[in-house]
């Protein structure tokens, strides 16, 4: 069944994060955080990052940088996940082999199987671009389940929504990375991660039987 990789919203103040993100991470099997950071200075980020570092990884998930390459290790973070091909390129002496590189905006087949061959470890479907545009449900799924039949190199299914989670998770992906929808819900973060969880696990359980195989 796919683990959850949790994306935050933007930290200004660490605080306000740490006042629910322990209870989530007690509450659902996530397996890693994105961190995202409000712009500032590189001290004020490495102060925002340690902040929350512990609380993430004291509970086994993994802690990645979206960006910010370049504090991955002052920080004490595990990773970083990189907009694009260019971006993860330039990364990877940096982060290799002791850290997690992540990959997305992964526009075609081709540039999935040349980040796969340049040593990503996950590729992610379906983020938005710089103008907020995003596939349709429907091509991110095609997409999941073309590399989940393909490549055993793990994949990222980003969840816009509830029935994303499900969606994506029926297509083969490995993780779904779940952010906003999770933290603007009506009922709370916390409310609405068991939500999503819910759907992952009913949607793991109406996939064939050859499906849920091949995903161990």
């Amino acid at each position: 069944m796919p683990r959850l990789y949790l994306a935050t919203p933007p930290v200004d103040d660490p605080q306000v994060l740490l006042g629910v993100l322990p209870d989530m991470l007690k509450a659902a099997d996530i397996a890693a955080v994105l961190l995202r950071l409000k712009p500032s200075d590189p001290r004020t980020l490495i102060s925002r990052i340690k902040a929350l570092a512990p609380a993430i990884q004291d509970q086994g998930a993994a802690m990645l940088l979206d960006g910010h390459v370049d504090l991955v290790a002052r920080a004490g973070a595990d990773g970083a996940h990189l907009p694009g091909l260019e971006a993860f390129a330039e990364a990877l002496p940096t982060l290799k082999p002791d850290r997690i590189a992540g990959v997305g905006g992964l526009a075609t087949r081709h540039d999935s199987m040349t980040a796969g061959e340049l040593g990503a470890d996950y590729v992610l479907f379906g983020e938005p671009d710089e103008k907020e545009q995003r596939p349709s449900t429907q091509a991110i799924c095609d997409r999941l389940q073309w590399w989940d039949e393909v490549f055993e190199l793990p994949s990222v299914g980003f969840a816009g929504t509830l029935e994303e989670a499900g969606a994506f998770t029926a297509a083969g992906a490995d993780f779904i990375l779940a952010g906003d929808f999770i933290w603007s819900a009506s009922e709370g973060p916390l409310k609405s991660l068991r939500a999503t969880v819910e759907a992952i696990c009913k949607a793991h359980g109406a996939m064939p039987a050859n499906a849920q195989a091949r995903q161990g």
